[in-house]
């Protein structure tokens, strides 16, 4: 039985999850080796200590060959072998060279535990096999990531660096020049790609959930211009100077022919309140059925993958499919509910699938990360047609790791996608987005009082905001929510809700979208003010009350939307929100300085000339209840600055901005994306988060070795082995020399071994069950009857002294971004800790649970092992989840 700990009851090196069952089948048998007595039974361990391999295979740099010609860079002669080719035979004993036989030498002993593997399938060269040992000696052979677990950053990156100098070395001439330039042209080939698809797909998305959205009211009919039934109102009265002189737009009483005026209201009131029910309810049913990561934003869920962490089928096709079709959806039915986050989630879905087409990128996930943090960019580029706030919104709210050839990358992939909506122009205005709008006139220094004022709001209103959908969050979940089990029925009810309260209020009966539109825009610059914003004199009061309870229903109806399994994100009814306070503000402040123009404070305004004008105080308001509801700051900045194009106006919102934000952190550190990361339990370190840590020595938070599950170097079998991971569900097991001395060895993960021993039972091999397994080099074992797991363990973990101090452990889990880091005293394993661990302590704050020896999250619950964080909420135990630390 293979050996473990003193306390066999103690928990787990990391998170429990089941098996991943993709692994493929086993390499090529090592029975057709013919292997020489002497070489089975040779002293010298073929895989050295000193990180070379025999046969003269290392990773130490090689001499530099002799200059080559001018010509000779590009053109390779067939007469001439290459310098960086197939590695020469090794030595014997004696130092002569073994000559190329039918005999294989230990070189060919080798040759069975390089064997390709998925994993590293293409970083492999039958014609090199030079870059083979830094794995194999290294952090051991890979097959892979199961669904919920972290990457190993570091290795990813080490696997990129090898493929590039494989590539450089076997492409001399001017084929090879071609097939670097081909290699590194991958991404941008991607990039250009994902930007033109997320630019049809918005603009497709705009367009659809226009029409749907206007079809609740009426619908186009050939009357007097041709109009027709597929366009949305905008276009169906295209060249009327307002919606009251358009007869091809008929609403459905009109239709219908009913007369009466209160018939009517009632007819409109039945269709628009049936039309959004049925919008809300086809979309919650396609998230529900097809795809449930395409639910709700997606922006936690993106921050987390950017952050190191596997969620399958997050990126797939089927969810871009479902998100797109049930965002036209949701936009249309009304709902408090926004696209520009869902459509970060698109982009990166685009990214996914074109990255499948190339397998440089798509085989290593630390460059998928790069690539979909550029992608992200083209998001939000499209959604408020605002390609530089993507750029920073990428780097501000969504990445992990941002560098400036990411950067350029982001602005490349951004650009193209507005270039491409702009083609399309779905407005048919010139606009990217609808509510674009261009202001006239300046601000005046006393209007900097009433912007601060609105940049307080803006704070109060995302503290109270994300406070308010937490606690809702966590009804939803609960067992008391009698729709915890029928989502679409509860997407049903709040859209029932949304339409029975909108449709009697003028500004909640239009669309977000047109909405943002007017309350941005100047009174002068509205054509058709059907929605009575722009009414003077004595209405003006009423208009500023019907803006308040507007403001006052969108924040609820908002809070109890953000959450819903439809696909709905949370920046635009921030921005109607803080568009309608600010608004309300700014009406204020005109109405003031109209009937008081002699107070000192407005001095500097000029006669006959409008000194307030009330639509820029929509724009800081929306900037604010951005910047209080998710924290941002300079991204929202530029975004409001590309949407009005006024330079002029980028102090007060900046102002305002800031304000939101110093007081919305007096509130909590968290945003709304951040918050519903901890809601939903992901292992996400935030690097850019500078909150102290808890002062508790390392000792006390990881797991010590008399709490682990080690596996010993030696008295394994194949059998044994099996039952050490039916018995614990850990994702991995630290390698010890034996149970006495604990000289750590190195660490095993579970899907690895599980492969391994699975591959060894095949039937290229058929190893018995009772077949010896170890980990450290047996002079004696016979490879064609033992297993040796050398190959398969990381022999170089991260290792770090069990005195070390938790910020130096949390600034490597974050710098590095490790999955697990082992604790040694003098060489001898003193305890583990892993990324979830370090997670738990610092998301939950749980310091008084520390201190015991075991680790934050080594704790039985109902008898069974390491049930804490993402691993075992009530939630994941629905989903099946399971995490990695």
């Amino acid at each position: 039985m293979s050996s473990s700990s003193p306390n066999q009851n103690g928990h787990a090196t990391s998170s429990r999850s089941p098996l991943s069952a993709s692994a493929e089948e086993d390499d090529r048998s090592d029975d057709e080796l013919k292997i020489h007595r002497d070489e089975l039974l040779a002293e010298d361990d073929p895989l050295h200590e000193n990180g070379e391999l025999s046969g003269g295979l290392s990773f130490k740099r090689k001499q530099k060959a002799a200059q080559p010609s001018f010509a000779s860079r590009f053109l390779s002669s067939p007469f001439t072998r290459n310098r960086d080719g197939t590695p020469p035979p090794p030595r014997t004993p004696d130092g002569a060279r073994t000559p190329p036989g039918p005999n294989p030498s230990t070189h060919t002993i080798l040759s069975y535990l390089n064997q390709s593997t998925d994993a590293g399938a293409g970083l492999q060269d039958t014609k090199d096999a030079s870059g083979l040992d830094w794995y194999v000696e290294g952090p051991g052979r890979r097959v892979g990531y199961d669904d919920l677990t972290a990457i190993d950053w570091i290795y990813e990156y080490n696997k990129e660096r090898t493929r590039l100098r494989q590539l450089a070395s076997n492409a001399p001439g001017l084929l090879g020049q071609l097939k670097l330039f081909a290699d590194a042209s991958q991404v941008w080939w991607i990039l250009v790609a994902t930007g033109i698809a997320v630019g049809g797909i918005a603009a497709g998305i705009d367009v659809a959930s226009d029409w749907m959205g206007d079809l609740k009211q009426g619908v186009c009919s050939n009357v007097e211009n041709g109009g027709k039934f597929y366009l949305s109102r905008p276009f169906c009265c295209w060249g009327t100077n307002s919606y009251a002189e358009c007869h091809d737009w008929r609403t459905w009483s009109t239709r219908l022919g009913v007369q009466n005026k209160g018939g009517s209201y009632i007819i409109e009131y039945v269709f628009f309140v049936c039309l959004s029910v049925l919008f809300a309810a086809c979309a919650s049913l396609l998230v529900n059925k097809y795809s449930l990561y395409a639910k709700q934003s997606g922006i936690p869920e993106i921050k987390t993958v950017l952050g190191g962490f596997v969620i399958r089928r997050f990126l797939g096709a089927w969810t871009l499919v479902v998100k797109s079709l049930g965002l036209c959806l949701a936009v249309a039915s009304g709902m408090w509910l926004g696209k520009e986050g869902p459509l970060v989630h698109v982009a990166c879905c685009c990214a996914n699938l074109f990255m499948k087409l190339f397998d440089g990128i798509n085989g290593n996930e630390a460059r998928k990360r790069e690539t979909l943090s550029a992608a992200a960019a083209s998001g939000i580029s499209v959604a408020f047609g605002s390609p530089i706030g993507g750029v920073l919104f990428s780097l501000e709210q969504l990445s992990y790791y941002f560098p400036d050839k990411t950067m350029w990358a982001s602005f490349v992939c951004a650009m193209v996608a507005a270039v491409t909506l702009q083609a399309f122009d779905p407005f048919r205005t010139g606009k990217l987005v609808l509510y674009q709008v261009t202001y006239h006139s300046g601000w005046h220094a006393f209007e900097l009082v009433p912007f601060a004022v609105i940049g307080i709001i803006g704070g109060l209103y995302g503290a109270m905001f994300i406070k308010a959908n937490m606690r809702i969050a966590q009804w939803r979940a609960s067992p008391s929510n009698p729709f915890l089990n029928r989502p679409v029925l509860e997407v049903a009810i709040v859209a029932l809700i949304t339409a029975l309260i909108s449709f009697p209020v003028t500004f909640l009966r239009a669309q977000s979208s047109e909405l943002v539109e007017y309350l941005f825009a100047e009174c002068r610059d509205i054509r058709d003010d059907y929605l009575g914003l722009c009414k003077a004199g004595i209405a003006n009061t009423g208009v500023i009350f019907i803006l308040l309870i507007s403001a006052v229903i969108g924040f609820v109806l908002a809070t109890i939307t953000f959450g819903l399994q439809i696909p709905a994100g949370i920046l635009l009814p921030s921005m109607v929100v803080g568009a309608l306070y600010g608004r309300v503000v700014g009406l204020i402040v005109e109405v003031w300085q109209r009937e008081h123009p002699n107070f000192i404070a407005f001095a500097s305004c000029e006669p006959d000339i409008p000194c307030v004008t009330p639509g820029t105080y929509a724009v800081i308001g929306a900037a604010s209840a951005l910047a209080g509801s998710t924290r941002m700051t300079v991204s929202i900045v530029v975004i409001m600055f590309e949407l009005t194009g006024a330079l002029t106006y980028v102090l007060p919102i900046m102002i305002a901005v800031m304000l939101s934000k110093w007081v919305g952190d007096a509130f909590g550190k968290r945003g709304i994306y951040e918050s519903w990361i901890h809601f939903q339990g992901y292992p996400f370190l935030d690097n850019k988060d500078d909150a102290p840590v808890p002062d508790v020595p390392v000792a006390q938070i990881t797991t010590r070795f008399d709490d682990l599950i080690c596996i010993t170097a030696t008295g394994h079998t194949i059998e044994s082995l099996r039952d050490l991971l039916k018995e614990h569900r850990f994702r991995g097991f630290p390698v010890v020399s034996d149970l006495r001395d604990v000289i750590l060895l190195g660490y095993i993960s579970r899907t690895e071994l599980q492969f391994a021993l699975d591959s060894a039972a095949s039937a290229s091999r058929s190893l018995a069950e009772t077949t010896e397994c170890y980990f450290q080099h047996q002079p004696l074992a016979d490879p064609t009857i033992t297993l040796d797991l050398r190959p398969w363990m990381d022999q170089t973990p991260i290792t770090l002294s069990s005195r070390t101090s938790f910020q130096l452990t949390k600034d490597m889990f974050e710098k590095l971004g490790l999955r697990y880091v082992i604790f040694t005293d003098r060489g001898a394993l003193a305890g583990l800790l892993t990324k979830k661990d370090l997670w738990y302590v610092l998301d939950e704050g749980e310091v008084g649970k520390v201190g015991h020896g075991a680790g934050v999250l080594r704790e039985e619950t109902d008898g069974r092992e390491d049930e804490r964080g993402l691993l075992h909420s009530e939630e994941n135990d629905r989903d099946g989840r399971g995490g990695e630390g």
